[in-house]
């Protein structure tokens, strides 16, 4: 227990025996409150607190006066005092929780006498109490009234109903169910919320119930005693004010540290309760989290000696924040079943280089699963449709102000004792992810060269730090796939060095731009329909694994593994899958709904077959039985079920045959190419927190890039070297001839200029290009160090001669001979 926590639950026990708890009927001995205490003076106060602390003593729950709950009025505490005590209808002071129907009469007593003093003390003794709100609101109320929208007029409820609801001793616990009314709370917050004066008293008793919530949470374990303790957490979240300044200061911070106290399974009892609340109440949590967050980041300064994972209430907003998140997820469309197989590591009992020098917990396999999503069964890419898009739940401040070195290093060393924001990776943009994979990566890569360099040593050899491919231009799929097969079958580790790549006979050095030609040139030779591994579809634009291919399964294990390895050495692809690829490479096997971009004509026509209106069976006349062509254009029959000639489809079975057929074409036909696929794709990336931190169409921003491409963007964030700056005629004159570029053109010069025509992760403001200057006015051609995006432009003496040249080195640029 830290120091902070130990001094305020002494202050409490200090508190509780000289001041009391405000119960007239308390029974603890050991409380000013009750009838048998012994007063105490102030210094034997003290060191009873300290004993009863060492002792984990009972501590009684807090029942505030009104000069607690609204602010110390002094004139309605004497007012207050002339009253007849025992008179329900004057204080009611026997109110121990509150139902709808009890505070509909308290604030139509109050409403008559033009004062709202009584409901302020009511609201402040059963908010500020955590007993009290546990037991409010409760669905086995008797006296809940079931009306939505009228007044209790005439109602026979007083105070003195509001007796303690019995407990169903026979009863089984559902932990899916709670015992709170959330209708009811709703519309007493509608009451409550347009008057003033209770809503000052709703953010006072939030403030001193959360510390003692929290403590008990951390320390008393109350939740796993009576599940209904959740209740607390339901009523104060249905208060819609929540993200208003008063709460943003004090109050909602608080809150949310004792939320994050909660255990996994009554988060999860959150996240499924919430799921069903419809997208209005998701969505205001959500915001109420999310500006929290903001607010806390911008009103404070931080930097590498005080990082943001520090802040306790940035963490635990951003915990919060996750069980709106799966909420999200859980409400919208989902699809649980149709996972792929994942395939075990066969654990050795030798040990690694890597643990005999301590860092197997550097290079484990994968992070850890989160508990939340393993409480609820579900996971990120379970997702077809959330509730609230995955970009609202991304924070923009909080993007601005995350260390990623020392976060990678919580996520991966310190993740017992340190909160990194890669465990929460919904929070984080895209940009941020990727820079957190990154240090992963580049972690891997010197990890791979310093054992190389050990074995070298070792065994007497020279070192080869590096994933050396030299192949031969014309005959590049042959070199490489010889090369990267030998490497998967002898050392699979040497997967994880950095590529160098060297195209024999030509004298280019690989500091990244050899190997962004290598992968073009492989997947240019890959695709090639002639070969015949892949189908284009005219319409989509898009290649799907042949299932008539002749070719092994070698072939597709290279395109796995050259698909890593751009990952790995953050290069970008023109790559060209269905989003159903990415999906079945996180797990996911593909479903009739992947089929709308994979193969549209075909999915067209299923959706006609489940949405036709007539007789299916007559009209149609289909079978479980279903006929596609081969390589060579011959009709191959395939039965989906057993006798599937003899089945028809009907009204009745038409969902089921529509499955069966997008499992087939997605899944079965092309199970034997996609799983090498996938066992090469994985070989580089298996023990990357890839498929923890993205989602799909993220892992597609990561292999290809964005056809996005703003030029402006470019501008801004372009350096200039060699005497070159952005008043130079020349540079004035280059980047309006780049702006006056038709898309084509524009995607030469960024192919030209980087190696790549796709804009990288975040855009290409990201891209950081540079144009040097190379030699006054001359007839030479502008060159390019593709490896640092680097443009060497001589200083040509007219706008029209640097067009011209510009093209033509755009046009008929390629290889790396001496420039």
């Amino acid at each position: 227990m830290n120091r902070d926590t130990a001094k305020r639950l002494i202050e409490r026990y200090f508190r509780q025996l000289t001041e009391g708890c405000g119960n007239t009927n308390c029974t603890n001995e050991m409380c000013a409150s009750c009838h048998e205490f012994r007063p105490l003076d102030n210094n034997s106060a003290a060191a009873k607190a300290l004993e009863l602390f060492k002792m984990n003593a009972e501590l009684c729950d807090y029942h505030p006066s009104i000069s607690h709950t609204i602010g110390g009025n002094t004139e309605t505490d004497n007012k207050m005092s002339n009253k007849d005590p025992c008179s329900p209808t004057e204080d009611f002071s026997d109110v121990r929780y509150l139902t709808e129907d009890t505070l509909c009469l308290i604030l139509k007593f109050c409403e008559e006498q033009g004062n709202y003093n009584v409901l302020a003390r009511v609201i402040g003794r059963v908010f500020s109490n955590a007993e009290a709100l546990m037991k409010s609101f409760r669905k086995d109320n008797p006296n809940t009234n079931p009306d939505l929208g009228e007044e209790n007029h005439g109602t026979s409820a007083t105070s003195s109903s509001a007796t303690t609801p019995e407990e169903n001793p026979h009863k089984v616990f559902d932990p899916n169910e709670v015992t709170v009314d959330v209708n009811a709370i709703r519309r007493v917050y509608d009451k409550l919320l347009c008057i003033e004066q209770v809503e000052n008293v709703l953010v006072n008793a939030m403030t001193y119930l959360t510390p003692n919530v929290e403590l008990d949470l951390e320390y008393l374990d109350v939740y796993e005693s009576n599940p209904d303790y959740l209740n607390i957490f339901i009523i104060v979240m249905e208060n819609s004010n929540l993200h208003s300044p008063e709460y943003l200061e004090v109050a909602l911070p608080q809150f949310c540290k004792a939320m994050s106290k909660l255990p996994v399974a009554a988060l999860a009892r959150l996240a499924r309760l919430w799921s069903g609340f419809g997208l209005p109440h998701i969505r205001r949590m959500m915001e109420t989290f999310q500006q929290l967050i903001t607010f806390t980041v911008v009103s404070n300064e931080y930097d590498s000696d005080n990082l943001v994972n520090d802040d306790e209430t940035v963490v635990a907003a951003t915990q919060c924040l996750k069980i709106v998140f799966y909420a999200s997820i859980l409400g919208g469309e989902l699809d649980r079943e149709h996972n792929e197989e994942e395939e075990e590591d066969s654990d050795s009992d030798e040990l690694t280089l890597h643990e005999l020098l301590g860092e197997e917990r550097l290079y484990k396999t994968g992070p850890p699963v989160d508990p939340l999503e393993n409480e609820l069964c579900i996971r990120s890419v379970d997702s077809r449709k959330p509730l609230i898009p995955f970009e609202d739940f991304v924070n923009d401040s909080l993007n601005d102000v995350v260390e990623m070195d020392k976060d990678f290093t919580f996520f991966k060393v310190n993740a017992e004792t340190k909160f990194s924001f890669q465990s929460c990776p919904f929070i984080l943009n895209i940009v941020t992810k990727n820079q957190g994979l990154y240090y992963d990566n580049r972690i891997r890569m010197y990890s791979e060269r310093r054992l190389t360099a050990l074995y070298s040593m070792v065994q007497g050899q020279q070192p080869n730090p590096y994933l050396k491919l030299k192949v031969r231009r014309d005959h590049i799929i042959d070199d490489a796939l010889v090369r990267l097969e030998m490497i998967s079958m002898e050392n699979p580790s040497d997967l994880k060095k950095q590529l160098f790549v060297e195209f024999e006979g030509e004298q280019g050095v690989d500091e990244g731009g050899v190997s962004k030609e290598f992968f073009q040139l492989v997947l240019e030779e890959i695709f090639n329909p002639d070969i015949g591994m892949f189908t284009y579809d005219d319409e989509s634009k898009l290649f799907w694994f042949n299932s008539s291919s002749l070719e092994n399964e070698a072939q597709y294990s290279l395109i796995g593994i050259v698909l890593g390895l751009a990952i790995y050495n953050n290069c970008i692809l023109d790559v060209h899958f269905p989003m159903v690829v990415y999906r079945k490479l996180l797990g996911k096997k593909g479903t009739y709904l992947d089929l709308s971009d994979s193969h549209p004509v075909l999915y067209q026509s299923l959706k006609g077959i489940l949405q036709h209106d007539g007789n299916v069976k007559d009209d149609m006349m289909l079978t479980f039985q279903i006929s596609h062509t081969d390589l060579f254009g011959n009709p191959v029959l395939y039965d989906l079920k057993e006798h599937g000639e003899q089945i028809p489809v009907t009204e009745e079975n038409r969902q089921e045959f529509v499955d069966l057929f997008a499992d087939y074409i997605l899944n079965k036909s092309v199970e034997r190419q996609f799983k090498a696929f996938k066992k090469g794709f994985l070989m580089v990336t298996n023990e990357s927190p890839l498929k923890h931190l993205f989602r799909p169409e993220e892992v597609e921003l990561l292999i290809c890039g964005s056809r996005k491409l703003d030029f402006e963007a470019l501008e801004k964030t372009t350096d200039y070297d060699g005497g070159y700056n952005r008043e130079t005629q020349v540079i004035k004159d280059f980047w309006e001839i780049i702006h006056s570029f038709g898309d084509e053109q524009r995607r030469l010069f960024l192919q030209f200029t980087t190696g790549t025509d796709r804009a990288p992760v975040g855009g290409l403001g990201k891209l950081k290009m540079i144009i040097a200057k190379n030699g006054s006015d001359t007839d030479r051609l502008p060159t390019s160090h593709t490896c640092f995006n680097a443009l060497l432009l001589p200083e040509y003496s007219s706008k029209e001669k640097l067009r011209e040249r510009l093209l033509k080195a755009i046009t008929y640029g390629k290889g790396f001979g001496m420039l």
